[in-house]
């Protein structure tokens, strides 16, 4: 029985997935938001579950990413699709037929979202860290931005609230999904500083980005993520590579 708990964790992750499915074609933003929230959580906890249990299982690996598909692949493509149906009519393309085939646009961050799992799923190199930016924080990213019109406190929606920045944004996070970029996982091994250096940062600019900026600064902390993996990939090649200057 024990061994069903992360499953079970994984359904509700699923559940919740779809519930926040139903309220992007609403346009409640902070109802789905929040389900969105509970997704984060919930995707946490069925991988520690199953860590601390030692319940790891293949049927539990393919839950998971069925559940990441729907929770972190068709929810941030379906929210990007709502922002682009609510912004200006794109200008460029005339005629009636047009507009509603380039505003599916935005699904290309679905698409790019399950080309990501099934690679995260087949690539050894992933075990204790990333390459491409992982589901959870294109979600992250992309539910910021939603959340920001909601509650527009530095009036970004004339910026934000665009067809050409939400179609560009659409294409810069499918890229970053697939691409080679080294990320490190925001998972504690210990309490110790200098093995988790990284992920304490990130912890501590996250909560003066939130305390700060409050929503506006939910999609700054997964820039400031790839930038802090970057240097910290650039730090680890620096102490690798060998002193030439002594040979």
């Amino acid at each position: 029985m024990i061994r069903h708990i992360p499953n079970f964790i994984t359904s509700l992750n699923l559940l919740s997935g779809c519930l926040a499915l139903v309220f992007v074609f609403k346009g409640d933003i902070p109802v789905f938001s929040l389900f969105v929230g509970v997704c984060l959580v919930l995707d946490f906890l069925d991988g520690f579950a199953a860590r601390m249990l030692k319940a790891h299982s293949p049927m539990g690996k393919e839950l998971d990413s069925l559940a990441d598909m729907v929770a972190f692949g068709i929810v941030p493509g379906a929210i990007l699709y709502h922002l682009f149906l609510i912004s200006p009519p794109l200008n460029l393309v005339n005629g009636s037929f047009w507009i509603p085939v380039v505003s599916y646009f935005p699904f290309i961050v679905t698409v790019f979202s399950g080309l990501r799992l099934a690679k995260f799923n087949i690539d050894t190199r992933q075990t204790t860290s990333f390459l491409g930016l992982p589901t959870p924080a294109v979600t992250i990213f992309v539910t910021g931005l939603a959340l920001i019109l909601q509650y527009d406190r530095f009036n970004l929606t004339p910026f934000l609230l665009n067809s050409f920045v939400i179609g560009g944004i659409a294409m810069i996070l499918s890229f970053l999904l697939v691409s080679e970029i080294p990320l490190f996982a925001m998972k504690f091994r210990s309490f110790d500083w200098p093995q988790n250096k990284s992920q304490y940062l990130m912890l501590m600019i996250s909560i003066v980005l939130l305390i700060t900026l409050q929503f506006a600064g939910i999609p700054l902390l997964v820039l400031f993520y790839i930038i802090l993996s970057l240097l910290n990939n650039q730090f680890r090649l620096n102490r690798e590579k060998p002193n030439t200057a002594n040979q």
